[in-house]
């Protein structure tokens, strides 16, 4: 089947497709749609094997660039838009059908665990997420790689971006006007099949829930045994040790307009998203040093964590141009530094 008859028979399936489409006539001819332009048994057997079998959300990481609200709560688990983050993500799954959903988690793994009896979903625990990356969360899912849906839990879609079939592989690109350090850009052939990936530089960002094929997933689990008894497989991104070994696989790019998939590293990115966090918070730190300081939510701004301090937890940030430290430990301090 190729893309066009796919994307169509597709629309079908999802109540989507119109007289004036002009595959329409094409679809009816081969027995796929009734006229009507209802799917037909003929045509669901020709998408089976592009039906979507189960996802994968990773949920594992702390998240410390989230400080401080991701030192007391993992970051999926914060209300967006009046929404939890993962069960947003978990419901837009379910909608089209996938009831086949695994959490990997982590960090304060304990949070999350009324999901599995209040959407029926499987829970694993990566209990080697503080030292190993998502590469981890992968090799304990090897047995679910199939037709899978590989989600980070914490992106959140505007719409629902989920589907009951899928053609290829895909890695969703978002286009950025200029280049961010540290982000994956793709380079792909007119088929959208992804050649090159430079990190740093380029204009289509990797970004949001990647979708393995049966193809993609049983030759990816095949050199992700193969490699991760390496410390570097082990300490990186599954995407770096697919880049490592590019040519051998057929993952294809698939864009998406800006807004639809968001990703919040920071604090004020989810402010300049949800207005709500300019103005209140749960967040326990957060509200001492509004206490403390006497001033607004919105004042307290350039957050950025401490990686070497004598504290298991600290930041920095400033108020008013002002700078200071926040240290986080039995007896929290507040200094201007």
């Amino acid at each position: 089947m190729n893309a066009t008859e796919f994307t169509y028979l597709r629309n079908a399936y999802e109540k989507k497709l119109h007289n004036t489409d002009s595959q329409s006539q094409h679809l009816l001819e081969l027995g796929f749609i009734d006229a009507d332009l209802n799917i037909t048994d003929a045509g669901l057997n020709a998408l089976e094997p592009y039906k979507v079998d189960n996802a994968v959300i990773m949920a594992a990481g702390m998240a410390s660039r989230f400080a401080p609200l991701s030192f007391e709560k993992p970051k999926s688990l914060l209300l967006v838009k009046d929404e939890i983050l993962i069960e947003r993500q978990i419901k837009q799954l379910q909608a089209v059908g996938i009831t086949d959903i695994t959490l990997v988690l982590g960090y304060k793994y304990e949070l999350f665990e009324y999901l599995g009896d209040k959407f029926n979903v499987n829970i694993v625990i990566n209990h080697d997420f503080n030292r190993y990356n998502n590469t981890s969360t992968l090799m304990l899912v090897l047995d679910k790689l199939k037709n899978t849906y590989i989600c980070s839990s914490d992106n959140y879609f505007t719409e629902n971006v989920f589907h009951a079939y899928e053609l290829h592989a895909t890695y969703p690109v978002v286009k950025h006007e200029v280049s961010e350090a540290g982000e994956y850009y793709v380079s792909a052939d007119a088929d959208g099949k992804i050649l090159d990936v430079v990190i740093g530089e380029g204009t289509w960002c990797m970004l949001g829930h990647v979708y393995y094929d049966r193809a993609f997933s049983t030759a990816f689990s095949a050199l992700l045994v193969q490699e991760y008894e390496k410390l570097e497989t082990r300490e990186n991104l599954w995407e770096k040790l697919y880049i490592q070994h590019i040519d051998a696989f057929d993952l294809r790019a698939k864009q998406y307009e800006d807004g639809i998939i968001q990703e919040f590293d920071a604090l004020h990115e989810l402010q300049q998203f949800d207005a709500r966090y300019l103005e209140t918070t749960d967040s326990p730190i957060l509200n001492e040093i509004m206490t403390t300081l006497n001033v607004p939510l919105r004042d307290i701004q350039d957050i950025d964590v401490v990686k070497e301090s004598a504290y298991p937890l600290a930041f920095n940030f400033s108020v008013h141009g002002v700078p200071y430290l926040y240290e986080y430990s039995a007896s929290p301090t507040i200094k201007q530094r």
